[in-house]
C-alpha cells in the first residue's frame, strides 16, 4: 500500500502538479519540432529510467506517425510513483495515459474510477494479436471490462551476474579460457573462495546495495527457487505466497533458512563487499562494473546502463540450484499490465492510439532489440537475433519463467481482495539478520509468517460469502511446468 499523504502534502503537490514541470520527475515530448506542429498534446507518466530511451524512440516514431499527437512524457522516481500517482488523481491532475503504479492493488484503482476501460478500441480482434488467456478476470479485464494488456512475457526476473575479468584474475576459467559459470550453490562458494584467495581480499566474492533495503531479498529469491521453493522472498503482495499451499512459508519450508544459513556464511567469510547495506543499488552496480565484486543479483534492468558504459566483460545465469538442475522456477500470472488510459482523460481517442502504439508487435521487438526484455510476442524472443551477448544469454533463459497458478480465475471474487502490507516485511527481517540485529533466525520467519498468513484470513474475511483460503491452495502443482487455473465449476 501506499504511504498516507498529509493535507499540506498534498496541497502542496497539487499546486507542483498544477505547472508545467513535472514532479519529482523529467519530462521530454520525444522530438521537440514535430510536437510543436500537433494538435493534441496527450501527457504520460511511467517511472523508467534505465528504459527511457526506448520509450523516447518509441514516441519519436509515434508522432512520426501520428504528425497530429505529442506525447509528454514524464518520468516519476520509482518509490515515489504510486504516491505522485495518488496525488494527481486527488488533485485532478492526472496523466491522460500512465503506466500502472504498483499500489494500490490493480483492482482499487478500477474500482476508484482511476483507469478506462478500452473495450471500445480493444476489439476481439484487437485482442487476437496477444497470446491465448493473455486477457483474464481479475488480472487485466474486471467485471468483463478491459484495462490494460500484458506487455512482457514471464521473465526470469533475477539473474546472478558474473564479472569475467575477476573470475579470471581468480583462474575461473575453463580449457579454452572462457570463464567457468557457476551453476550450483557448491560451484558458487568454490568461485566466491578462490576470488577471496587470489585476491589477497582486495576484491570481494559478493556485493549488493542495500540501502532501500529491498536488494538483499533479491539474494533469498534467486537461490531459494533453485531449492524448489515458488514463492518469490522478492515479491510482493499476493505473488509472494507458496500457492502448493495457500499459504506464505517462509517460517515452516526449510528451504529459506537454508539459504539464510548460506548467506551469513559467506558473510562470515567476510565475502561480501563490506558496504553492501549502506550503498544503493546504482552505486553496486558501477561498483560491479570495475571489479571490486565478481558476482552480484540483479535484473536485466542492469544492462543498458553498462552498455552505455560500454561494459559489457560479464555473463549471467539464473536459478542456482543445491544440485545441478533447478526444481522450480520463476512465475507469473496469466494476462498481464503495464499501460492505461486515464478515467480523466479529455483526449481518450489521442490517449488509445499511444495504448496501441505500446503494445504493437513492432514496438515489442524493438524492446527486446534495444536489450530490455521479454516480449509478450514469442516470435519476438528469439536469441539468435539479439547480436548482445549478455542479453541474449538472458533471452535464451526465457524458459526459467512460466505462467503459474492465479486464485482469481477459480474464484473472480477475490478481485476485491485488498491485501495490507505487513511490518516488518521480509527486506525488513533479512536486514536484521544480516546486520545481527535478530539472532533468533526461525523465530523471525515463524513470526512474520504467522502474521502474513493472518493478514490474508483477515481480507479474505473482508471479501465476504463465496471466498475462502482454499482458493489459494494448488496442490496439483507441478512446480517445472506451466500451470493453466481454471475457473470453479
Amino acid at each position: 500500500m501506499s504511504s498516507p499523504i498529509s493535507r499540506r502534502t498534498l496541497l502542496r503537490g497539487a499546486a507542483a502538479l498544477a505547472g508545467a514541470s513535472a514532479v519529482a520527475g523529467c519530462s521530454s515530448s520525444g522530438n521537440d519540432s514535430e510536437g510543436a506542429k500537433a494538435q493534441t498534446t496527450i501527457t504520460y507518466w511511467d517511472w523508467y529510467a534505465s528504459q527511457a530511451g526506448w520509450v523516447d524512440n518509441e514516441i519519436k516514431l509515434f508522432q512520426q506517425a501520428h504528425p497530429g499527437i505529442a506525447v509528454k512524457k514524464t518520468t516519476q522516481v520509482s518509490d515515489k510513483y504510486a504516491d505522485l500517482v495518488s496525488l494527481a488523481y486527488r488533485s485532478e491532475n492526472a496523466p491522460d495515459i500512465l503506466m500502472i503504479p504498483k499500489s494500490p492493488q490493480l483492482s482499487q484503482q478500477v474500482s476508484q474510477g482511476w483507469l478506462m476501460p478500452v473495450d471500445k478500441w480493444a476489439t476481439k480482434e484487437w485482442q487476437s494479436r496477444f497470446p491465448q488467456n493473455s486477457f483474464v478476470e481479475g488480472v487485466d479485464v474486471f467485471d468483463g471490462k478491459v484495462y490494460t494488456a500484458p506487455f512482457a512475457a514471464p521473465a526470469p526476473s533475477l539473474q546472478l551476474y558474473v564479472h569475467h575479468g575477476v573470475f579470471k584474475d581468480a583462474g575461473l576459467t575453463n580449457a579454452d579460457g572462457s570463464v567457468k559459470l557457476p551453476k550450483t550453490w557448491d560451484d558458487v562458494s568454490r568461485a566466491a573462495d578462490a576470488i577471496a584467495s587470489k585476491s589477497g581480499g582486495k576484491v570481494a566474492p559478493f556485493g549488493f546495495g542495500n540501502s532501500t533495503n529491498t536488494t538483499l531479498a533479491w539474494w533469498l529469491d534467486l537461490f531459494v527457487r533453485g531449492a524448489g521453493s515458488p514463492g518469490g522472498a522478492a515479491v510482493g503482495g499476493i505473488d509472494g505466497m507458496d500457492y502448493r499451499v495457500g499459504q506464505w512459508t517462509f517460517g515452516t519450508d526449510r528451504n529459506y533458512l537454508d539459504v539464510i544459513n548460506l548467506l551469513l556464511e559467506w558473510k562470515n567469510k567476510n565475502w561480501f563487499y563490506p558496504n553492501s547495506m549502506s550503498i544503493s543499488d546504482e552505486q553496486a552496480r558501477a561498483f560491479f562494473e570495475r571489479g571490486r565484486f565478481g558476482m552480484t543479483v540483479g535484473g536485466v534492468w542492469n544492462q543498458p546502463e553498462w552498455t552505455k558504459h560500454k561494459f559489457t566483460d560479464y555473463s549471467l545465469v539464473t536459478l542456482p540450484a543445491p544440485s545441478d538442475e533447478p526444481k522450480a522456477l520463476f512465475y507469473g500470472p496469466p494476462g498481464g499490465r503495464f499501460v492505461a488510459v486515464s478515467s480523466k482523460s479529455k483526449h481518450a481517442d489521442e490517449a488509445w492510439a499511444w495504448f496501441d502504439w505500446l503494445y504493437s508487435p513492432e514496438a515489442g521487438k524493438r524492446w527486446v532489440e534495444q536489450g530490455q526484455g521479454l516480449s509478450v510476442y514469442a516470435q519476438n524472443n528469439d536469441p539468435k537475433g539479439v547480436t548482445f551477448a549478455p542479453f541474449a544469454q538472458y533471452v535464451a533463459m526465457s524458459g526459467a519463467a512460466v505462467v503459474g497458478p492465479q486464485p482469481t480465475i477459480r474464484n473472480p471474487k477475490l478481485t476485491k481482495l485488498e491485501l495490507p502490507a505487513v511490518k516488518p516485511d521480509i527486506n525488513d527481517v533479512l536486514a536484521g539478520i544480516y546486520t545481527g540485529q535478530l539472532k533468533d533466525v526461525q523465530g523471525a520467519l515463524n513470526e512474520l509468517t504467522g502474521k502474513m498468513n493472518q493478514a490474508l484470513a483477515d481480507a479474505v474475511k473482508k471479501v465476504g460469502a463465496g471466498a475462502s483460503l482454499k482458493d489459494f491452495a494448488f496442490t496439483d502443482w507441478d512446480l517445472t511446468k506451466p500451470y493453466t487455473t481454471k475457473p470453479a465449476a
